[in-house]
């Protein structure tokens, strides 16, 4: 990897950071949380990834070892980002199961498994859960199906359990962590990718009765009358657009300003994508692609700014919102920090959610010459929403910082943003969907890489007073983990290559790094016991990596690696057994018996979406949450292929698809099949793309969250 920077911190600078001096562009800490606990997934309060401990230091780095490590064999993909209360560590696994871990030792105190598989079959899709919540002795979680359940911190005991997605809302389900709010805990959901209605739901945190529930997308007149938010909303909105889909889902950032009573929601992006689809002449289409304060103790509307009026590329302001305390005009300002998936960086007065400072550009940007300080609006460049046909954009739907979150430190002034760089194409065009293109509610969407830099992440530390790049360092991979700033000069970021880093926080020197033998995607946390700093993350591939499979597939196995807890300390002495290391060939079966058609595999093709979450775009597998089924032996069978697919494998994450027909299930194998056989060069690939004419997907089926 390589480092750039434009921001060299001189020696003396170096030295007062290290003995807890402010440099030059430090910002005024808001003691948000505590230095010893992690309390939230953001570390408090704040959502900054920041932990005031100052014992690791650039000084003593290389000294840093693995403490100990848990494994769980258990799990695929794993997002969340532990909490350190009191001495004992709690996480979520990919479905949901609450772990707790005595902190010093590794040791698995409890474990709970909600068991979504039983409960609700027709929710159990994507293994995908991005942390849990505490207040007050409870953990919260929040399942698939959008139930959320209270959990005793001590015992594991479910406390209460209660539904936050209404039956009418049959497209939405929960991947995100809960916040907790002075006596209330929110949840949010996703399903904006196949049309589903933004809304958040806040509990009593002791009793679980349901307080409040916020829209974030008006629904038809009939809904919205009355509702003041919702009718200003809906006049940004054209046609039948309550029957069509709306999107605006709340499936991960969500801050909370215990000094103001307000909750800050990263609204997500408009469903369908296509606005003429959704929203017919036009339309801002409010409150999607926004961030939307609410009075945390009634729901009520109090402002919003909007990131992406009329949203059409998949743009969403879900990635996490900081708190901070930034020094404008010589005054102390409180702001919220954001860094979306549409390239810029926003910096927000709390009080008013008008910029302070005109955003900047974090990665490549195609769609927008920048953003109107005096109207917040962006300034798109023409042609943008495929008027003339396929039109390649940057950031395409990956986004230039997704869900992984970013982290701020006050001591340096600096926000560290995970940050990858790669297109997508949009059109409207059915000819154009290939092996590795999505029709996603009748627009035909793939990941475009054609610039320099394209398919290729970041670590990129922001000022945010300056609305520049500091400094970065260049990852060779795209998909990297989000990261934690310390106040002892520190960034710690995870990557897709299996390595776990710290870096100098004043210019981004690489000081160390650990193998953990499998491709990280979480933030990791800092906290202490006994006057010891401890850093821990977790280790578990996945997620979204199969559905972007073209641009994800980095060579990691199902089933290959274990998936694990590290826990690291100065002078940790624990090692980690051998892992295989990562392979980019397919290791494919094939039957040459077998007779094959192609217009049956072209069929395949179109209906294999349903299965692309899991198991990759085009079927090309990236090792989570699915295996590549060109290398399954299950799926060289068509009988075997066909029993699992009618039947699914509930406890391990595979639902059961019911409704596809034995005609339909033959077809989606026949193209299992000749892709396998084009990974072995026995057959030329199917036609794909221009000119060929597959039979059109049906709508995505299941979640694209990432």
């Amino acid at each position: 990897m390589r480092r750039t920077s434009t921001l060299i911190a001189s020696t003396a600078g170096a030295a007062l950071l290290l003995v807890g001096c402010s440099p030059k562009n430090a910002q005024p800490e808001d003691g948000v949380g505590t230095a010893a606990n992690w309390t939230a997934p953001g570390g408090g309060a704040d959502e900054a990834g920041y932990s005031r401990l100052d014992l690791l230091t650039p000084g003593n780095i290389d000294k840093l070892g693995l403490a100990w490590s848990l494994d769980l064999p258990d799990e695929v993909t794993l997002e969340s980002t532990p909490l350190a209360i009191d001495g004992t560590l709690y996480f979520s696994g990919g479905y949901a199961e609450v772990y707790a871990v005595d902190a010093l030792t590794g040791t698995l105190k409890w474990k709970y498994d909600p068991e979504t598989w039983k409960r609700r079959p027709d929710k159990f899709h994507f293994g995908a859960n991005r942390g849990i919540a505490y207040e007050d002795g409870r953990i919260f979680t929040a399942e698939m199906d959008g139930r959320v359940d209270a959990l005793d911190a001590k015992t594991g005991k479910v406390l209460w359990s209660a539904e936050s997605i209404p039956p009418e809302a049959k497209y939405n389900n929960s991947t995100g962590a809960p916040r907790t709010m002075n006596g209330k805990v929110i949840i949010g959901n996703a399903g904006a990718d196949i049309g589903g209605r933004g809304f958040v739901t806040a509990f009593d945190s002791k009793t679980g009765k349901l307080l409040w529930r916020f829209y974030t997308t008006p629904g038809s007149p009939d809904q919205n009358k009355g509702d003041a938010a919702m009718e200003a909303a809906a006049k940004t909105w054209h046609g039948e657009y309550w029957k069509t889909g709306t999107g605006g889902t709340v499936w991960n950032g969500m801050t909370f300003d215990a000094e103001a009573n307000r909750i800050y929601l990263g609204v997500g992006n408009a469903g369908p994508y296509d606005p003429e689809k959704r929203s017919p002449g036009g339309g801002d289409n409010l409150y999607t692609s926004s961030i939307v304060a609410l009075d945390a103790g009634t729901g009520k509307y109090l402002w919003h700014y909007q990131e992406n009026p009329r949203d059409s590329w998949d743009y969403k302001a879900t990635p996490n919102i900081v708190m901070a305390t930034l020094t404008l005009d010589g005054k102390p300002t409180k702001v919220l920090l954001h860094a979306p998936t549409n390239g810029f960086f926003y910096v927000l007065d709390r009080d008013t959610g008008k910029l302070v400072n005109e955003p900047g550009k974090t990665t490549l940007i195609t769609w927008a010459k920048g953003i109107d300080r005096k109207t917040g609006r962006p300034i798109e460049n023409p042609d943008i929403r495929y008027e003339k046909g396929a039109t390649d954009i940057w950031p395409g739907t990956v986004g230039g910082h997704n869900w992984q979150a970013m982290s701020y430190s006050p001591r340096t002034g600096l926000t560290y943003i995970p940050v990858q760089q790669v297109g997508a194409r949009f059109s409207r065009n059915q000819a154009e969907q290939g092996d590795d293109a999505f029709n996603i509610m009748g627009l035909v969407v793939r990941p475009v890489v054609k610039h320099p830099g394209d398919g290729k992440g970041k670590l990129v530390a922001w000022d945010p007073v300056a609305q520049k790049e500091a400094w970065s360092v260049q990852h060779d991979l795209l998909w990297n983990g989000g990261t934690l700033a310390t106040a002892g000069g520190l960034v710690f970021q995870g990557l897709a290559d299996g390595y776990f880093h710290a870096y100098d926080a004043r210019d981004g020197k690489d000081l160390w790094k650990f193998n953990a033998g499998l491709g990280i995607i979480a933030a990791p946390m800092s906290f202490s016991v006994g006057g010891k700093q401890y850093v821990s993350v977790l280790v578990g591939w996945g997620g979204t990596v199969a559905a972007m499979s073209g641009v994800m597939d980095v060579g990691w196995k199902y089933g290959a690696q274990t998936r694990r807890l590290l826990t690291f300390a100065l002078d940790g002495k624990a090692a980690l057994p051998k892992e295989p290391p990562r392979d980019m060939k397919v290791h494919a079966l094939d039957d040459p018996k077998l007779v094959l058609d192609e217009k049956e595999a072209l069929a395949g093709r179109g209906m294999s979406i349903a299965c692309a979450s899991c198991h990759g775009a085009g079927f090309r597998g990236s090792g989570a949450p699915g295996p590549d089924l060109r290398e399954s032996g299950i799926a060289l069978d068509y009988e075997s292929f066909r029993q699992v697919v009618k039947e699914g494998r509930m406890a391990q994450g595979m639902p059961a698809f019911q409704w596809m027909t034995d005609d339909q299930i033959r077809k989606v194998w026949t193209y299992i099949r000749i892709r396998a056989r084009e990974s072995l060069g026995t057959r030329k690939a199917v036609a794909t793309g221009q000119g060929s004419n597959p039979t059109p997907a049906a709508p995505l089926k299941g979640p694209v969250t990432y």
